[in-house]
């Protein structure tokens, strides 16, 4: 990834921007989580990762900013369950596993169940591999390099069966998937990434999933020879929730600062496989972040 110098990157205020959206124009609505949820559809950022990798500058992530990229290493791995997850530094999933939630799904303790991410990214259900299912990660590095042309480059998180909802039906998943509907293309011997989000907490998750997804881009970058040239997120249900308001109040008012730089370390670079990727071979430099806030209220 050639990235500009970084005093000649313009400061980034796309996330805030959408931020001051969600909250002015939002419409407020119940949730089943509690506080009430100000939400506005169809929301999208571009970035160009020459002008600097996604991830913000309103608050400081530096002390965080490696595990969403583990969580999604697991994901990629089919990790469903807690220990799976702990395995890759993800310690955070437990309010989604517990006794009550698996229980109610016919799940084991600690299982999110074979509807959740990582079930569907490495185990979709697969009439021609019953057994292992199919490995959309893998395929989708293989038609890359085999196809590069082609505009088919798609991975999705979802299980339709698996996630159903309504009276006399169980979803397999403790969480539907918010995240990870992914398109690929290669436009003029560059690559593309969009990743479309179906629900994206703004104050939280949605940095995280900036994240995963522009780190993804660099994975592709290394396994195809392709160039990475631009990241898209796009968010179905972008919301906000009441008790974050203050959050949001202080983000609104830090003036952007230009976006920092991502690389893959020399152990990143000797990965040959997309499942060998791990969260300590990327490493991160010119990031100049405002203070990080006190606890964000979560949702669960």
């Amino acid at each position: 990834m050639r990235y500009s110098p970084y005093a000649e990157r313009t400061p980034d205020g796309q996330y805030q921007d959408m931020l001051r959206r969600v909250r002015d124009d939002g419409i407020r609505v119940p949730t089943r989580q509690g506080p009430a949820a100000i939400t506005l559809m169809q929301q999208t950022m571009r970035f160009d990762l020459a002008e600097g990798f996604p991830l913000i500058t309103e608050r400081s992530l530096g002390s965080f900013w490696r595990k969403p990229i583990g969580e999604l290493c697991a994901f990629i791995n089919g990790a469903t369950t807690l220990k799976e997850l702990a395995e890759f530094g993800c310690d955070w999933w437990d309010a989604w596993a517990t006794d009550a939630k698996t229980s109610k799904r016919g799940l084991a303790p600690g299982e999110l169940g074979p509807g959740s991410y990582g079930g569907a990214f490495h185990h979709f259900p697969s009439l021609e591999q019953p057994a292992e299912g199919f490995d959309q990660f893998r395929h989708l590095v293989e038609q890359l390099r085999e196809l590069p042309g082609d505009r088919t480059h798609f991975v999705s998180p979802w299980i339709p069966q698996y996630l159903v909802r309504g009276e006399g039906k169980t979803p397999k998943a403790t969480i539907a998937p918010c995240h990870g509907w992914v398109h690929v293309r290669v436009l003029d011997g560059r690559l593309h990434l969009h990743m479309f989000q179906r629900s994206g907490d703004l104050p939280i998750g949605v940095p995280s999933n900036m994240v995963q997804y522009a780190a993804l881009l660099l994975m592709l970058e290394h396994l195809t020879g392709f160039e990475a040239s631009t990241y898209y997120h796009t968010i179905s249900d972008a919301h906000i929730y009441e008790d974050q308001l203050d959050a949001v109040e202080t983000l609104l008012g830090r003036a952007p600062r230009p976006l920092p730089t991502v690389h893959l370390n020399s152990a990143g670079l000797a990965v040959t496989d997309i499942h060998d990727f791990r969260a300590e071979h990327f490493d991160l430099s010119d990031y100049d972040p405002h203070p990080s806030l006190p606890r964000i209220p979560v949702s669960s």
